[in-house]
C-alpha cells in the first residue's frame, strides 16, 4: 500500500490557478481510475477533475473555494500499486523518478501543461478543510517532515435516504441545477435509471423543504417579548463585497487588455431586416430545419461569415512580438453568452464551412452548453471574430470591446417595428441597428465599413446569402 498524489493540471492552456467549487468524494471514500473527485473554475470554464488511479481517498489538501495553483498537490489517495508503478490510463502524476525531469506534473488528456516560464504570484496560506494533513504550509505538506501515518477514515454519515455507494449519480446540468437551488444530492432519493437523480428528483427536494419550512412557521411557538420595530434599513447591509475571480476575473483583465492595446473605431448602420424577418418563418417551417432553433441570430450570423468571406482581410489578427498581421482563411465565429460565472465567448470552429442547418445546430449547442457552464476551454480559445447580441436586452446597440486576438466585433440590437420609408412610403417595418468595433492597426475605415455594410446589405435582402455566397 502506498499513498499517491494528484496535482492539479493545467486544464486550459497556459492557466496558472483554478479555485475548487466542489469535492465529489471525502476523506475515506474509494475512487476509481477516471472518477471525476471535484469541480474546479478556471479563468475559463468550470472542469470536473477526474483522478488517474484507484484507491481510498486519506487527504484532502484544499477546501471547497479555496484558490489553487497549477502543479499543486489537490488529493492524496492509497493505493495497492507500488508509487513508482504506472497504472492503466494513468497521466503523468506520480513523483517523478531519476530519470525524469523534476516538476512534471500531470495533464489531462487534451489539454497541455503550463510552461515552466510561467510567474505565479504568490498567495496567502489556505486553510486544509477536517482530516488534511497537519504540517502545512499554505500549499502543501513540508518536504523535510517524514510521512506521517495515514490517518483513519472518519465515519461517514448515513445518508438520509437509500443511495448507491459512493458519489450520487446524477448529469452535470442536474448537478448545477442542485448547487443553485442548496440541494445536497446524497440526500435525495434518485429515480431515473440505474439510481440517477433527475431534475424532478431536484425540485421535489426543494418543494419538500419548502414545505417543511412552511410547517415550521405555522407551529405555534412559545410566546416572547414583541420585538421593537427596525428602522427602514437596519440589519441590512450598507455594502456587499463580492470576489473578483474565475471567469469574471479573467473576462476584465482581457477586456482591458483589449481596450488599452487595439485602438478600437465603431461604426453604426440602422438597417430595414423585414425581408429576414420573413425568411426567419419561412425557415422555421422548412423540413429542412426540423427540430432546429431558427431566429435573427442565425441569420446574423451567415451575413457576417458571407461579408467576411468578400472582405477577408477583416479575419485577421495582430502580432505584436513579430510585428506581424496573421490573416485567417477560416472562420471560428465567437458568440458572446452570460452566464451565471460571467460573460464567456465560445466559438464554433469552422463556421464558414457549416451550410444553414449545421450552424443552427452549432449555435444552438454552444449556446446551451454556456448557459449550463460545461464550455471547455478548448471552446473558448482560438476565435476570430464575435457576435454579440444586445438586442436581447432591448438594448438598440453599443460600442462592443475586442475579443482578445481578434480585430473585428459585431454587436447586434434589438429589432423593432419602426416608421420607415419603403417604397416612396412610410410604413411599419422591422428595424435594428448594428454596431461593428476593428482594431485600427490592421482594419481601416474602408474594410471595416465594407464589412458592416454589406451584412446589412444581406440582412435588407437576405436573396444576397445565395448571390453573394
Amino acid at each position: 500500500m502506498t499513498v499517491r498524489e494528484f496535482k492539479l493540471p493545467d486544464v486550459g492552456e497556459g492557466l496558472t490557478e483554478a479555485e475548487i467549487l466542489k469535492w465529489y468524494v471525502a476523506v475515506g471514500d474509494t475512487v476509481s481510475d477516471g472518477q471525476a473527485v471535484c469541480e474546479v473554475e478556471t479563468a475559463k470554464a468550470a472542469v470536473e477533475l477526474p483522478v488517474p488511479f484507484d484507491g481510498v481517498v486519506r487527504e484532502l489538501r484544499y477546501p471547497e473555494g479555496a484558490t489553487v495553483d497549477v502543479g499543486e498537490v489537490i488529493i492524496a489517495v492509497e493505493t495497492a500499486s507500488p508509487a513508482g508503478a504506472a497504472e492503466p490510463g494513468a497521466p503523468a502524476s506520480a513523483p517523478a523518478s531519476e530519470d525524469e525531469p523534476e516538476g512534471r506534473q500531470a495533464v489531462l488528456v487534451g489539454y497541455g501543461a503550463a510552461p515552466s516560464s510561467t510567474k505565479r504570484r504568490p498567495r496567502k496560506a489556505q486553510p486544509a478543510p477536517a482530516g488534511a494533513r497537519g504540517e502545512m504550509n499554505g500549499h502543501g505538506p513540508a518536504a523535510a517532515q517524514p510521512a506521517a501515518p495515514a490517518p483513519a477514515p472518519a465515519p461517514a454519515a448515513a445518508p438520509a435516504v437509500p443511495h448507491p455507494a459512493g458519489r450520487p449519480l446524477a448529469k452535470p446540468p442536474v448537478r448545477k441545477l442542485a448547487k443553485d437551488l442548496g440541494v445536497d444530492l446524497a440526500s435525495i432519493a434518485p429515480t431515473g435509471d440505474g439510481g440517477t437523480v433527475t431534475r424532478e428528483d431536484v425540485h421535489a427536494a426543494v418543494a419538500a423543504r419548502t414545505a417543511a419550512g412552511a410547517v415550521a412557521e405555522a407551529a405555534p411557538a412559545t410566546p416572547a417579548a414583541p420585538a421593537p420595530v427596525p428602522v427602514a434599513g437596519e440589519g441590512r447591509p450598507r455594502e456587499t463585497r463580492i470576489p473578483v475571480k474565475g471567469v469574471r476575473k479573467a473576462t476584465a483583465q482581457a477586456m482591458v487588455a483589449s481596450a488599452f492595446t487595439a485602438p478600437h473605431v465603431t461604426e453604426f448602420v440602422t438597417v430595414d431586416v423585414t425581408r429576414t424577418m420573413k425568411l426567419v418563418q419561412k425557415l422555421k417551417d422548412d423540413p429542412d430545419m426540423a427540430g432546429l432553433r431558427v431566429n435573427p441570430l442565425l441569420l446574423v450570423a451567415k451575413a457576417l461569415l458571407v461579408a467576411v468571406k468578400r472582405n477577408p482581410g477583416v479575419n485577421a489578427a495582430w502580432d505584436e512580438e513579430r510585428q506581424e498581421i496573421v490573416l485567417k482563411h477560416y472562420v471560428n465565429l465567437g458568440i458572446a453568452a452570460a452566464t451565471p460565472r460571467g460573460l464567456i465567448v465560445p466559438n464554433i470552429k469552422d463556421a464558414d464551412t457549416k451550410t444553414l442547418p449545421e450552424l443552427s445546430a452549432a449555435l444552438s449547442g454552444l449556446v446551451a452548453t454556456a448557459r449550463e457552464g460545461r464550455t471547455a476551454p478548448a471552446d473558448m480559445q482560438g476565435g476570430t471574430i464575435t457576435i454579440t447580441n444586445v438586442g436581447v436586452f432591448g438594448i438598440d446597440t453599443g460600442t462592443p470591446i475586442l475579443n482578445p486576438g481578434e480585430s473585428a466585433i459585431l454587436a447586434l440590437g434589438a429589432i423593432k417595428l419602426q416608421p420607415w420609408v419603403h417604397k416612396g412610403k412610410v410604413k411599419p417595418r422591422h428595424v435594428t441597428t448594428l454596431g461593428l468595433s476593428f482594431d485600427h492597426r490592421l482594419v481601416d475605415g474602408e474594410l471595416g465599413s465594407k464589412l458592416l455594410a454589406d451584412v446589412a446589405a444581406v440582412l435588407e435582402n437576405p436573396r444576397r446569402l445565395i448571390t453573394w455566397a
